[in-house]
């Protein structure tokens, strides 16, 4: 059976080897498609593959009809709306992703990007500090706790809500819950966002829950850019002057944003949440070996389209 590693932003060469070495010591066939320009690359790389590592990579309907051996299919990072899990489905086609691997990179980037605002993007002019400051965390999963028990051991006093937890959960965590989403926005200084892009989160939080915020507040996004409602997000920055916001992935309207508000506001020039060495090689080095214990085993612990 082969194994196709196909990446545009390609893994480390330390993370590719293991991957490599986990494949074939299992005893089957390794193929690596990197740096590729078009989308039809993938296409006609994926025809005889029967396992799939992608990273951002696009894993649309037209890369799924056209391998027609592909057994399972694994996003090296906890994010999976790169994946069409209905074509995945409809195909008979595995899809899974590898939580936990990247979750200390984004939330220890989600603290500097807090202490990168509160300082004023490292400009001379004075900025403040994140001891003694309140912080929501929306989502409670592997990175929200870790950004969790990150800002608690600087000082901030941590709020979390979490749709999918209890309260106790969310204690056990270690962080206070919040009574609703409303409470936890108007109630922190910083909020910190975790929540996946689905049909129920795109456009999610915009100019209601942003201006709900405190005087001085400021919005880190380390999840999706499609969760912000970016037209609400403005408006929200133009009528409260004291408001930031942080992105680990540029809005659309990025250049207009940056115009108006200048150093409230802040954006990587790419998604960089995973890009450590680290979580490279820990998100791939897990995508192979789950491959493996599909293709031996039948595991399916990480299955997305169940």
């Amino acid at each position: 059976m082969k194994v196709l590693v196909a990446t545009q932003k390609p893994f480390a060469a330390v993370a590719v080897k293991g991957i490599k070495e986990i494949v074939e010591g299992a005893g089957y066939e390794f193929a690596l498609l990197e740096k590729y320009e078009q989308q039809s690359d993938l296409v006609a790389a994926v025809a005889d593959a029967d396992a799939l590592i992608v990273r951002s990579d696009k894993v649309t309907a037209e890369v799924v009809e056209a391998a027609k051996q592909l057994k399972i299919v694994v996003r090296a990072g906890a994010g999976y709306d790169n994946l069409d899990l209905a074509a995945c489905s409809a195909h008979g086609v595995v899809a899974m992703n590898t939580p936990g691997q990247n979750s200390n990179a984004v939330a220890e980037l989600a603290l500097a990007l807090m202490i990168f605002m509160a300082r004023t993007q490292f400009t001379p002019a004075t900025g403040s500090e994140i001891q003694g400051k309140t912080l929501g965390i929306q989502a409670f999963g592997n990175v929200g706790r870790l950004v969790g028990k990150k800002a608690a051991a600087l000082g901030m006093k941590v709020k979390a809500i979490d749709p999918f937890l209890s309260a106790e959960q969310i204690v056990a965590g270690g962080a206070e819950p919040a009574d609703s989403l409303e409470a936890l926005y108007s109630e922190c200084d910083y909020v910190s966002i975790h929540i996946p892009a689905t049909p129920q989160t795109i456009g999610s939080i915009g100019y209601d829950l942003v201006t709900r915020m405190p005087k001085g507040a400021t919005l880190i996004n380390t999840a999706r850019k499609e969760v912000i409602d970016e037209a609400g997000l403005a408006k929200a920055l133009e009528e409260r002057t004291d408001l930031k916001y942080a992105a680990d992935v540029a809005p659309d309207n990025i250049a207009e944003l940056k115009e108006k508000f200048g150093a409230r506001v802040f954006a990587t020039p790419k998604k960089m949440g995973a890009q450590t060495a680290e979580a490279n090689i820990n998100a791939g080095l897990a995508a192979a070996r789950q491959i493996v214990a599909f293709l031996k085993d039948g595991c399916t612990k990480f299955q997305l389209n169940k």
